[in-house]
């Protein structure tokens, strides 16, 4: 039996020029830029989710915020009005007011998990198998090209270190959490909350959780950099003030912020010790306390931008420990105990809630099973191009943003690029298109999606074996450096030859009437 006989039965969801996985901020910004650019191009939505938001939904935890600037991390077709560090909720007021604003809710199609992609070269259509989780209903719709915005981790299941079942979790009597997992019910209060963790999560839920805990403890294998700023910037006051309308604000201050991102990203390759220096500053002056120190608990070990930058508002996790509403404790799990847990230097830190904020398990194209004429797609086996193609895999795009810098200038910038490739396919009378290896490339070390000497957060190094892997010319990787990319992804020669199109034959020429 093949594909398409296994299929026959199922409810046609209907064929589309393009379908875009996912209703986070890639999702709905990609589809922002495809009314815009390709204006006659035909698109659904698939969100497994019964709304939009991606990782703005999932995320309930005490304090859920962003850790970058709305300026960069807001679209840059939409100005961002409120203060440079929003909540999940104000970002997705935000996201709601974009869909709203451009008709793009009449494209989506909430709570549809998708089961199955699989593209034909004979047809050159991808079939998208999913299932309507309403009432179960099984789904299929086909599309000439796929834009994967579904992100990168898996929102169901986060990252609780599995040796933690062999040091005793199931013996501690209080609650335990991950962060990932948080009910917005949960009362804490009068409660002595431990957080495990020290990255992102850690720093926005311990503020929030001293508010009302008895007393915050957050246990830590290793410290973070953390770059305390006031939650305001003051190049957009200023030009409000004078009369400067939103639009022309947001490219100014825009503009302004990604200068100063790339000055510091040089500045900590070229000199770390000094930028350390200055984010120690930072912490004096927010917490009023020029002896702060910094050892054992707040000196990390790797350098800086290794790990992204965590952003702290008014300096507030420093200002939980000075103001003694939080104890950070350097070590590692010996076990857990029914109090709490038992650090390896003997300590016992006992506790009514344990909050793990462990992070992400890594998800690759959503876990989704992907078939290229009927043979299963294995991504490690293929190479990306400059982290959005891969080889062996056609009309497809994944959106994979940045971490250093604000997710959604990677989702701007290759929404230009996918709306190019789709014009400039149209204007060839092509319907194929894949990359392949220039003759220069043709003996080209290949080696893991990215170096661990440059970007090492654990969810990227637990699960490299699964990811793509890279080449070792700038074409065939994902460059984490927004600003060269800035200027290489807009100047891409479309008809270069790494990339292969093909015109439609006839016969997928009548198929795709026939699915219209």
């Amino acid at each position: 039996m093949n594909a398409m006989e296994e299929i026959i039965g199922k409810q046609s969801g209907g064929h589309v020029d393009v379908l875009i996985v996912g209703a986070g901020i890639s999702g709905i910004g990609s589809a922002y830029h495809l009314q815009d650019q390709c204006p006659d191009k035909s698109y659904v939505i698939l969100e497994m989710k019964d709304t939009f938001g991606g990782t703005w939904e999932t995320h309930k935890y005490p304090g859920v915020r962003s850790d970058s600037d709305l300026y960069t991390f807001g679209y840059r077709f939409k100005p961002w009005v409120g203060a440079p560090i929003a909540s999940a909720e104000e970002i997705l007021k935000y996201m709601g007011e974009v869909i709203d604003e451009n008709g793009i809710g009449d494209h989506i199609r909430y709570g549809h998990r998708i089961d199955r992609c699989s593209f034909s070269r004979e047809t050159d259509l991808w079939t998208v198998e999913a299932t309507r989780l309403s009432d179960g209903e099984r789904m299929v719709f086909t599309c000439n090209f796929l834009w994967m915005c579904q992100g990168y981790y898996d929102h169901k299941t986060p990252y609780i270190p599995p040796e933690w079942q062999d040091k005793g979790l199931s013996d501690f009597k209080g609650d335990f959490v991950h962060a990932q997992k948080w009910d917005p019910d949960y009362d804490y209060a009068g409660k002595r909350v431990l957080v495990i963790g020290s990255g992102a999560t850690a720093a926005t839920v311990v503020p929030a959780f001293a508010e009302k805990a008895e007393h915050v403890t957050m246990l830590q294998r290793s410290p973070t950099y953390f770059f305390c700023s006031e939650n305001k910037n003051e190049l957009a006051d200023r030009l409000r003030e004078v009369g400067v309308d939103e639009p022309t604000v947001h490219r100014v201050v825009r503009q302004q912020i990604m200068y100063d991102q790339d000055m510091l990203t040089k500045r900590c390759l070229e000199e770390p010790e000094a930028v350390f220096e200055e984010l120690k500053e930072l912490v004096r002056a927010f917490t009023g306390k020029p002896d702060f120190e910094f050892e054992p608990h707040f000196t990390p070990k790797y350098r800086v931008w290794q790990q992204r930058l965590a952003f702290c508002p008014e300096g507030d996790v420093f200002r939980c420990a000075v103001e003694g509403k939080l104890t950070v404790v350097t070590d590692t799990i010996d076990r857990f105990t029914e109090k709490g847990v038992m650090t390896s230097s003997g300590e016992e830190i006992e506790a009514d809630l344990i909050v793990a904020a462990t992070g992400f398990q890594l998800s690759v194209m959503g876990d989704i099973p992907f078939f290229v004429d009927e043979k299963q797609v294995d991504w490690h086996d293929t190479v990306t191009y400059r982290g959005m193609m891969f080889t062996g895999v056609p009309n497809m795009v994944w959106v994979m943003g940045y971490f250093r810098a604000s997710w959604t200038l990677r989702v701007d910038m290759l929404g230009d690029f996918v709306c190019s490739l789709l014009n400039h396919m149209d204007e060839q009378g092509a319907r194929r298109v894949e990359v392949q290896f220039r003759p220069e490339d043709k003996d080209m070390e290949l080696l893991p999606w990215i170096e661990a000497d440059n970007f090492n957060p654990g969810y990227l190094m637990r699960g490299l074996d699964k990811m793509p892997r890279r080449g070792d010319k700038p074409e065939w990787r994902h460059n984490q450096d927004y600003w060269t990319e800035r200027v290489e992804i807009p100047a891409i020669d479309l008809d270069g030859p790494e990339f292969a199109y093909t015109a439609t034959p006839q016969s997928a020429e009548a198929d795709m009437a026939h699915a219209d």
